[in-house]
């Protein structure tokens, strides 16, 4: 099985050009990718710079005809002419999909800080092995009180999944909305966390959970071992700081982590102001 993330900045790459094709030939020349997540997607949004306006779901769609696509949007907004304005992140999988979750994560108020919602999707996949959350988010950047609650969610996310895969509860009527489907333990959570490796939002993700819930790991670290981190962004452009970082990341539950073939980024694209980071998992 082999999965990307990538934080494709509504496809706008360091020309200042918007090219959804772009990012999939990208892409595509990369790996023939099983499961893509993709942060910052946008529709109908002409105000973000190079933008046309266009239906970046549609676009890139179409780009993996083989693949279904599930659009989670943090921002939804009037557009002042009768239609909806969408800002958020999308997971395109080949593989069957059991069910699909959209968790608008938590937003407190902080007016020292420009911030916008954020969310988190999640999309159960049918692997070769069995069932798998694979969860992608883009996390607040500018406020630290705002990117810690949201981290806070995506682990009370995590737990509470991990109760419903060992519940045996009574499930509803087959094709009815109570129906019990899988929601598995396996996990691997991606995307755009805006922290540093050393910083304590990393430290807080990767933490212990209650006994029933299996801790979450880097997959870079398991991958490298005590490689460092290589930069996801920061490499053609230095809008927020003065050298490049990682960013993004792929945290995975131990069995599978027990999967992992490779971890790679691609450091010679500048189709986004972030590199892709994609990973292989053995069937």
């Amino acid at each position: 099985m082999k999965l990307l993330t990538w934080n494709v900045q509504w496809c706008r790459g360091i020309d200042g050009r918007v090219d959804p094709a772009r990012i999939a030939r990208t892409a595509h020349g990369l790996a023939d990718f099983d499961v893509i997540c993709l942060q910052e997607i946008a529709v109908n949004y002409p105000g973000l710079p190079g933008s046309r306006g266009e239906d970046q779901v549609a676009e890139l769609s179409a780009q993996w005809p083989q693949h279904r696509a599930y659009f989670g949007a943090a921002t939804d907004v009037a557009d002042g002419k009768g239609g909806r304005s969408l800002f958020g992140n999308l997971i395109l999988s080949r593989l069957p999909v059991i069910q699909v979750y959209r968790h608008l994560l938590p937003w407190p108020a902080d007016p020292a800080s420009p911030s916008m919602q954020r969310m988190a999707i999640e999309a159960v996949v049918e692997a070769a092995w069995g069932p798998l959350r694979v969860v992608t988010t883009h996390l607040e950047y500018y406020s630290s009180r705002q990117r810690m609650a949201q981290v806070e969610a995506l682990r009370k996310i995590h737990e509470e999944a991990c109760g419903h895969a060992a519940s045996a509860g009574m499930s509803g009527a087959a094709g009815s909305p109570f129906e019990a489907r899988a929601r598995p333990a396996s996990a691997i959570f991606t995307g755009d966390f805006n922290f540093r490796p050393e910083d304590s939002g990393h430290v807080r993700m990767t933490a212990l959970h209650d006994s029933a819930t299996p801790r979450l790991f880097d997959a870079w670290s398991m991958a490298h071992a005590d490689a460092a981190h290589v930069p996801t962004v920061g490499l053609f452009e230095n809008s927020f700081a003065d050298q490049p970082y990682c960013f993004d990341y792929l945290f995975v539950t131990p069995d599978i982590g027990g999967r992992v073939i490779s971890v790679d980024t691609d450091p010679a694209t500048r189709a986004s102001d972030h590199q892709p980071l994609y990973m292989e998992l053995r069937d």
